[in-house]
């Protein structure tokens, strides 16, 4: 069976993303163009350097991208080079990072629920951008229709 683009619409699938996507920024200390190349990343499954260099084209430039994904985990190697056999290393999204994508659409799928408690990085409402969030949060946890 092959998802529409009605089917997605009607789902609602994309009706709260930004409230989602500043949360999963906040929460993974991640920039957004970050956890939008994870997201293209992980669908590849495997990637290579080359690969990951194309699918940042789309984003800001931020020459230490790769080595900080890197190093903090969200990006690791599934095969490593070699002269004989392999011409270059083989990526994969980590674990961490497959469990982070997970969440993010299960609660744009309303499988789950933004946090509204105190390890909500949103709750200690210290601006105003916290506050409007919040009620943003806590609209789209009411909302219905989601």
């Amino acid at each position: 069976m092959r998802i529409t683009w009605s089917d997605l619409k009607d789902a609602g699938i994309l009706k709260y993303y930004r409230v989602v996507r500043k949360w999963a920024r906040r929460t993974y200390d991640l920039k957004e163009a970050d956890i939008e190349l994870l997201i293209y990343l992980d669908s590849l499954n495997y990637f290579t350097r080359k690969q990951f260099i194309q699918g940042e084209y789309i984003y800001s430039w931020d020459k230490h991208r790769w080595e900080r994904l890197r190093k903090e985990g969200w990006i690791s190697v599934w095969r490593e080079r070699n002269r004989k056999d392999a011409k270059y290393a083989v990526y994969t999204a980590s674990f961490k990072c497959k469990q982070m994508i997970a969440r993010i659409y299960k609660i744009l799928a309303g499988e789950e629920d933004l946090p509204t408690s105190e390890r909500n990085t949103f709750y200690k409402n210290k601006s105003y951008t916290d506050k409007v969030f919040n009620k943003a949060i806590n609209d789209m946890i009411k909302d219905p229709n989601r």
